[in-house]
């Protein structure tokens, strides 16, 4: 809670306020396994009430078998595996030359010394280039958290053709490594500024400042939405400062995996909506914060497509209608992932789902699908953008610039639900990739300043062939349709036959979502 002089701090019990006790006792219980015996009712449970940043105590090292192995011989500094991890279980730092030898003198074991060294490598990007600049080159090294890794290789997928990271057999020698290497890079001095390049956005999960989603959250391995989440926190820190930051989140998976009792994965101040409203609630916070000359404090709430397209739609058409100052970040899965992948209006045709399931009659969803891009752009001076957390320069550029805009704003995320897509833990940047590439999901940004007309406002920069129907594959020639980029996904196996070919649902929605990129085409004047 922020208090400042004029605000009178509620009269609670001093233990309400004693994070260390919290620590101490409650957290303490529920990882040794006996809170549900010892635990008394209290105010704290009473007001699900949870310190920040409880949950970098949880411990995740017995979820999975594998955990990454990093190989700084092979890195070029990229930052992808740290963005793209849904769990801040793989972060990134850049030192000195000199202060890192002063860390590790102090420590008498040179076997010790040269692993943690080993974890340092001179790129050109953080090395060379400020060498060419007459100044001192700087030391990128990755550390991975065994304490937050679930193990889905996210991060490896990210790094690409890189191979700086690869997956090995966790075990009883080389798990307690990991806790001390870590534990070395927790000590280490914050990377300085001069490494941060502003105008390489990937940069900004260096800050001390950005990490704001300090992981231990119970999300499913790999979660797209979680990823999404931490970027926007990132973005947003990085700029304007955790102490300038709320959250008022819908009912949904993001509220599960993000408050289940006592882990709180958020170092920013929150508070969890019903599925219908939370736009609403977002409202009364941004009027009482005004009120206290707050004016400059960022308020994101957050949903996901069920709650922003279907239930309360019609509290986010009001509070986009109101003009008032408040961030809207929808994390579309394109189901109603917390109730076990239900159809929601944001479903593609012929997608399976519960309440929409494939059989003889009905072949998964039937109706199109509601887009909540365009809808937003609809209302008065809104700024809008339609992205994904596997295209990080157009995510963060729409995130800052939604945080300048003096308005409401909507930012709309393609986010992987691999259970219920029916995809592999680690390919959720990989297939939201391929969602842009195959006109499923196309990205733009929607900005009123930039002109008086839609044309002018809108930009459809950072997709593929804009200008045509389909992207075709640069070696093969083959176009990157939808039903390309169907085959890839579980939800729609049904659809296809034993020769490969696709069913007449799934051609009316590629039909759907050509229609959809040409509006988009036509609406930007590229057509």
């Amino acid at each position: 809670m922020i208090i400042e002089d004029k605000v009178e701090a509620p009269e609670w019990p001093e233990d309400v306020l004693d994070a260390a006790d919290f620590t101490d006792r409650v957290i303490g219980a529920y990882n040794d396994g006996t809170a549900e015996k010892i635990l008394p009712a209290d105010i704290l449970t009473a007001r699900s009430l949870m310190p920040a940043g409880t949950g970098i105590l949880r411990d995740f090292s017995y979820i999975a078998p594998d955990i990454p192995l990093f190989d700084a011989e092979k890195c070029v500094g990229c930052m992808e595996c740290v963005t793209q991890c849904p769990d801040t279980a793989i972060l990134g730092t850049v030192i000195e030359e000199d202060a890192l030898e002063a860390e590790l003198a102090a420590i008498e074991d040179p076997g010790q010394r040269e692993r943690y060294r080993s974890h340092f490598t001179r790129t050109s990007k953080y090395y060379e280039v400020p060498r060419k600049r007459g100044e001192k080159g700087g030391l990128f090294g990755i550390f991975v958290d065994p304490t937050k890794c679930k193990g889905c290789a996210e991060c490896v997928s990210a790094c690409g053709d890189h191979d700086a990271l690869a997956m090995i057999q966790k075990d009883s020698e080389n798990l307690p490594l990991y806790r001390k290497t870590f534990n070395f890079y927790k000590k280490l001095p914050e990377t300085p500024s001069q490494y941060i390049q502003e105008k390489v956005l990937s940069d900004m999960m260096l800050a001390h400042r950005s990490i704001l989603f300090v992981g231990g959250a119970g999300s499913c391995m790999g979660c797209g939405e979680a990823t999404a989440i931490r970027m926007v926190l990132a973005a947003t820190g990085f700029v304007h400062g955790a102490e300038n930051i709320g959250i008022v989140a819908a009912t949904g998976c993001n509220t599960v995996y993000s408050s289940t009792y006592p882990y709180n994965p958020f170092m920013v101040p929150w508070t969890n909506s019903l599925f219908e409203n939370v736009a609403a609630d977002a409202m009364g916070v941004r009027a009482r914060w005004d009120q206290l000359g707050w004016q400059k404090k960022r308020i994101w709430t957050i949903g996901g497509d069920g709650a922003m397209l279907d239930i309360g739609f019609q509290s986010l058409s009001r509070m986009l209608a109101s003009g008032m100052d408040i961030k809207v970040l929808v994390l579309d899965t394109q189901v109603y992932s917390n109730t076990g992948g239900q159809a929601s209006t944001s479903s593609f045709i012929g997608q399976d789902s519960k309440m929409a399931a494939f059989g003889k009659t009905l072949h998964g969803k039937s109706e199109r699908r509601k887009e909540m891009g365009p809808l937003a752009m609809m209302h008065p001076d809104v700024f809008v953008a339609q992205t994904t957390a596997a295209h990080v320069n157009h995510f963060y550029r729409a995130v800052i610039a939604a945080n300048e805009y003096p308005g409401p704003a909507v930012i709309v995320v393609y986010t992987t639900c691999q259970p219920e897509h029916g995809v592999a833990d680690n390919l959720a940047a990989q297939q939201a990739k391929l969602a842009v590439d195959s006109r499923a999901y196309p990205i733009f940004i929607h900005d009123p300043r930039k002109g008086e007309k839609l044309s002018e406002r809108l930009s459809l920069q950072g997709n593929p062939a804009i200008k045509e129907d389909w992207y075709r594959h640069p070696k093969t020639g083959e176009p990157v349709d939808f039903i390309h980029w169907a085959r890839t996904e579980g939800r729609f196996a049904k659809h296809f036959g034993k020769d490969g070919s696709p069913s007449e649902d799934l051609l009316k929605a590629q039909a759907d979502r050509l229609h959809n990129w040409r509006l988009l085409q036509e609406l930007a004047g590229v057509i």
